[in-house]
């Protein structure tokens, strides 16, 4: 072998170490690892303002990169969250209208699809909630059909999965009534000894092992770490509840998210102590807003969160439901101590991570997010593309400053235009300020609904025999027969 082989052979050995350092082009492939929580309020971290809640971990890693003070969701609740997360595309095309709703179509081009185009290994760690993970039971019951719905992650691409289909306690996961038809599955197949302890270091150790396995393999990885913490049922360990004393119900919430925190702590020493921290990008954010309504009196409740300034919670359009908790860290790319507040979503992760590895999109396939690289870096100030909104007889659009919300395709009279810029709270109504600007999103929301139709169609997949699980859901559901749903409801929607 001559010198140059040698040199060459050089710089692939420690290219993990020094890959920022090597010409365009002969750079490795980035780690990507992807974490949100379930059910974390805008106001629930340190690195959001919160004063009560621990999460040093969570502030340390936010320092060595970018917070993401407009982030959003887009789903209120979970399912559909999840849904435009691994597409890039608005859940309504998929037909995942609310939580234990729909599935993922195996035709959908996912992150991991994609990655694995790449060579990636590809895991998937903690909550799914995007179908049944058996033909025959599921945890929602027979009214989830589980023969129809059936859509595991070993199913989507992923090479490593450690799942259960819907939300577990936050403390000894493998028991109570949420773990009912609702095990942890690894790899197709129900765990023999159900989890106790910590749920969110449950999930970690699978997330590592996994991380440890590809390094050892020589292979770049993405990681989706979907904590089930704070969701109900939420419920502390007791060195947890220790840090909280004196905030009665409060501390289990309190106490659940420090232990994501430490989780999240545990997951950077690896990748230290694997020598990948450099090359590997990390990203952060919540499903929706926090659960219940405002209570009057916080240390009698473990619905404890908060949406920061933001009215609205949990299964609200408005930002207290939608916008969530958000950061991108990437080491020597971009900027440490970054506070971006351009609007921003989950849409937007799949065009992100393809421009980040080099992967790529199919053609003739809609995509509702945009590549956000760079304003991540700094090089761009606007996002693009306008984000789209809609559940139950709402939809809406944030263009910039501005969000419409509106609630029937043909009559304007109840819509609502709020400037975000200075009412973040979204008290005041200035449609009548800007009727062109009202008219101009109205516009936009319509053919962002029509051309959500047509794929949930089927009309971008190549598939002739494919056929949606339940029909199209019209803009416009009278607002008192959600009312009169909201209050026979016994328990909320996850």
């Amino acid at each position: 072998m001559n010198g140059w082989s040698l040199f060459v052979g050089f710089l692939f050995m420690v290219g993990t170490v020094c890959a920022d350092q090597l010409p365009d082009g002969q750079q490795e492939k980035p780690n990507i690892i992807l974490m949100m929580c379930d059910d974390l309020g805008w106001g629930d971290v340190g690195f959001n303002g919160n004063s009560i809640i621990q999460t040093p971990q969570l502030d340390h890693l936010a320092e060595k990169g970018a917070v993401l003070t407009h982030f959003y969701s887009v789903g209120p609740v979970c399912s559909p969250t999840r849904a435009s997360f691994l597409t890039g595309r608005h859940y309504y095309r998929m037909g995942v209208w609310t939580a234990n709703k729909g599935h993922l179509p195996k035709e959908e081009y996912t992150l991991a699809r994609m990655l694995k185009k790449q060579g990636y290994a590809t895991g998937h760690f903690g909550k799914w909630h995007l179908g049944t993970l058996s033909r025959t039971v599921s945890a929602k019951g027979k009214g989830r059909r589980p023969d129809v719905n059936f859509a595991p992650p070993w199913q989507r691409d992923y090479d490593e999965s450690f799942v259960t289909e819907s939300a577990v306690c936050t403390w000894d996961p493998g028991l109570g009534k949420r773990a009912v038809n609702n095990p942890y599955y690894h790899n197709g197949k129900p765990v023999d000894e159900p989890p106790v302890g910590c749920d969110s270091r449950v999930i970690m150790d699978k997330a590592i092992s996994f991380i440890r396995g590809a390094v050892n393999a020589g292979k770049p990885f993405v990681a989706v770490i979907w904590f089930h913490a704070p969701h109900e049922d939420i419920k502390a360990g007791p060195e947890y509840l220790k840090m909280y004393e004196g905030y009665g119900e409060a501390a289990h919430y309190y106490g659940c998210i420090t232990a994501v925190d430490d989780q999240v702590g545990r997951l950077c020493s690896e990748l230290e102590d694997l020598g990948i921290t450099e090359n590997t990008a990390l990203f952060f954010c919540s499903d929706n807003g926090p659960e219940g309504g405002e209570p009057e009196d916080r240390l009698k409740t473990r619905r404890a969160g908060s949406s920061g300034p933001f009215s609205g919670r949990k299964r609200s359009m408005f930002d207290g439901g939608v916008r969530v908790p958000g950061m991108a860290v990437w080491p020597g790319r971009i900027a440490p101590g970054s506070r971006i507040d351009v609007p921003m979503s989950v849409l937007d992760y799949l065009p992100t991570v393809c421009e980040m590895t080099g992967a790529e999109l199919l053609p003739n396939r809609e995509l509702d997010g945009q590549n956000i690289l760079p304003i991540l870096l700094g090089e761009q100030a606007v996002h693009e593309k306008s984000i789209p909104f809609r559940f139950r007889q709402y939809a809406g659009l944030v263009e910039g400053t501005f969000k419409l919300i509106i609630e029937s395709p043909t009559d304007a009279s109840s819509d609502r235009l709020f400037d975000l810029s200075n009412d973040v709270a979204e008290q005041n109504n200035v449609v009548s300020r800007y009727p062109e600007k009202a008219q101009r999103m109205r516009r936009q929301i319509l053919e962002f609904m029509a051309s959500a139709q047509k794929s949930h169609r089927g009309d971008e997949y190549d598939a002739g025999d494919y056929s949606p699980v339940d029909p199209w859901q019209e803009l416009g559901k009278p607002a008192d027969q959600v009312k009169r749903r909201m209050k026979s409801r016994k328990s909320g929607e996850e």
